[in-house]
């Protein structure tokens, strides 16, 4: 089981990048949107509203890459909390 979690967690590591803490809280707050309703775009306006240095501009054709993003964020962040494992 170890080695399994060891594996997700890199790959999970690979795939989110490094982030900063203000990337970071910007990402809690559209992940926070989402959970409450609210769709991708809305969810990222109201997290650029809230933090502007890290403000995102998507292109059109870059909204459902975006939302797929999102979507595999909200999923480690579950995954982590069931593994009892902190950020």
């Amino acid at each position: 089981m170890n080695g399994m979690m060891n594996a997700y967690l890199k790959r999970a590591r690979q795939i989110i990048g490094n982030r900063t803490p203000a990337e970071t809280e910007y990402d809690n707050t559209v992940l926070a949107c989402l959970a409450g309703g609210t769709d991708i775009q809305s969810a990222i306006a109201a997290a650029n509203r809230e933090h502007p240095d890290e403000a995102l501009k998507p292109e059109p054709d870059q909204w459902v890459d975006l939302a797929a993003r999102y979507d595999y964020l909200r999923q480690h962040k579950e995954i982590l909390k069931k593994l009892g494992i902190k950020e």
